[in-house]
């Protein structure tokens, strides 16, 4: 068993732009020790904050917490999300989240390793992807 306490990491700023567009907060919770692939973290993104277009070569799930979101995979409708919604994507799954235009949005992400990596990260969702 291993304790992580509340706030034992330092908060993070979002790698911006190569990760995110906008003001983003990462928070990690865990990252569990081999044989687990598992890794987990707390996204808090400011009102028009998103990630850039991205790909989890084990999927990804986000648990809403807080505010509202925007989700979109690539060729499917930008969908809102609320607290207490989750959002699972695909492995290799290209996709994009964060907050709406005018209100921000946090997340608890689950995210597994593969071959010691845990995302792909893309090219920047424009203005006109974000706006839907």
């Amino acid at each position: 068993m291993k304790i992580t306490r509340n706030a034992s990491t330092a908060s993070m700023t979002g790698r911006t732009p190569d990760n995110f567009s906008g003001a983003v907060r990462v928070d990690n919770l865990s990252n569990g020790a081999p044989p687990s692939r598992v890794g987990t973290g707390v996204v808090t993104f400011s009102p028009g904050a998103r990630t850039v277009w991205h790909t989890h070569p084990a999927g990804q799930t986000i648990i809403i917490t807080a505010g509202k979101g925007w989700v979109q995979r690539e060729g499917g409708p930008r969908d809102e999300v609320g607290p207490g919604d989750t959002v699972f994507f695909d492995a290799d799954e290209r996709h994009w989240h964060g907050a709406t235009a005018d209100t921000g949005m946090t997340h608890i992400a689950i995210t597994e390793m593969v071959d010691g990596k845990n995302v792909d990260w893309l090219d920047p969702v424009t203005d006109d992807q974000y706006a839907g």
